[in-house]
Formats: C-alpha cells, sequence, structure tokens
C-alpha cells in the first residue's frame, strides 16, 4: 500500500492553525481521500494528559529544555499511536502543529541547544515527516488579539501570556524555518478571513502538490 501524505500547519498564536486544519480535513475529505485530523501537543490519550502539563504552564519553571524533553514523549506516543499507523494504512494526516513548533518555540526562542533538539526528534519521530508544511502568518499584534478573543473568560495559555518581543521572535524564527525548507513549507499569509485564507490553501495544494496529489488520491481509492 501506497503511504498516505502528510501535511503540518504551524505558526505564532492566533494565526488560525486549528481552523485551517479542521477546513484542509473537511475538503480533503470531500474529494474522496481518507484523512486524519489531528493535533500537537496530543492527539493521543498519552499525548493529551501531557498537553495539559505544557499549556498550563507547570512545566515553565523547569526552563525549555525540560518543555522540550515533555513535547517529545509527548510526540513520540501521538506519532506511535496515530500518525504512523494512519500514514502506514495510506491515510492523509492533516495536523495542527508539528517538529517545527518545537524547532521555534523551543530551540529558536528558547534557545534549546539544536544538538539536543536533533536527538530527541530522531528518537520522537525517526523518518515520519511533514510532506508539506503551511505556515500561516500574521503580525503578532494581529494574532494575539485574536487569540484573545477566541479564549475570552478564559486564562492565557503557556505562549500567549508572553509578550510582543516574544510573538515577534517566534514569528520571525517560522519565517526563516520556511526559507530553510521551502521544498517542504510554504507561508500563507493569513490575515484575511478564514474563508479567504482556506481558498488560498486549496490553491497552493492544487498547484503545489499537483501530480503526487493525484497519485496519493488514486493509491486510496
Amino acid at each position: 500500500m501506497t503511504r498516505g501524505f502528510f501535511i503540518t500547519l504551524e505558526g505564532g498564536e492566533g494565526t488560525g492553525k486549528s481552523t485551517q486544519a479542521r477546513r484542509l480535513a473537511a475538503h480533503l475529505r470531500a474529494t474522496g481521500r481518507d484523512v486524519v485530523e489531528t493535533r500537537e501537543p496530543g492527539g493521543s490519550p498519552g499525548a493529551e494528559a501531557v498537553r495539559h502539563v505544557l499549556l498550563s504552564g507547570a512545566a515553565e519553571p523547569f526552563g525549555p529544555s525540560a518543555e522540550a524533553l515533555l513535547f517529545a514523549a509527548a510526540r513520540a506516543d501521538h506519532v506511535d499511536s496515530v500518525i504512523r499507523p494512519a500514514l502506514d494504512a495510506g491515510a492523509w494526516v492533516v495536523c495542527d502543529r508539528f517538529v517545527d513548533s518545537t524547532r521555534v518555540y523551543q530551540g529558536a526562542v528558547g534557545r534549546v541547544p539544536t544538538a539536543l533538539l536533533d536527538a530527541l526528534e530522531a528518537t520522537a519521530v525517526g523518518a515520519v515527516l511533514p510532506d508539506l508544511t503551511l505556515v500561516l502568518d500574521v503580525p503578532p499584534d494581529v494574532g494575539l488579539a485574536r487569540a484573545a478573543e477566541r479564549g475570552k473568560g478564559s486564562a492565557a495559555d503557556r505562549f500567549e501570556k508572553e509578550g510582543a518581543a516574544y510573538h515577534a521572535a517566534v514569528r520571525q524564527a517560522f519565517l526563516d524555518r520556511a526559507a530553510e525548507a521551502p521544498t517542504r513549507c510554504v507561508v500563507v499569509d493569513a490575515t484575511p478571513d478564514a474563508d479567504q485564507v482556506a481558498r488560498a490553501i486549496i490553491g497552493l495544494l492544487d498547484a503545489r502538490l499537483g501530480s503526487a496529489a493525484g497519485r496519493a488520491q488514486a493509491a486510496s481509492a
């Protein structure tokens, strides 16, 4: 059986990753593909337990390296339980965040040594890497305003509560990641409304994947 296709959505806070992941998964299902929609941190029972520890800020006092270890533990369970089996079965996987988020938040911004991140990634992920990564991009002030509106009535999570300089650094680090891997990453302007962004992503898929998408669809039919 032909391996499935792995798409990740990345970006800072309030860029609309979760919304666009749902819309993309729905679009792919409508075209006849078998789709698994998931997220990080989380996506499997073990990883969801770690998600609460990370986003609540409980791990923050231990520093970015400890956070990176927890993300890797959650990711290993997620890959083993959900992502790898789905891809091996020929499904398309759409994931809200993956390894690039760790490279940005704990690596570029948190200053965790690259050698440690390399080792954690190799252990948690192995060869299960995205075929396509959509980097959703908005100015930090726009993203934070959206995140605040979305979470109205609840406390900001571990990363949303950081200041403007932090989020500007996150945005630049994602853009740098995209520039370093242009065959895998595509930057998407996520400042328009959700409908326009969804249409842009579908257009990018049509243009970017081309025959590869057609082959994957034919194999899963």
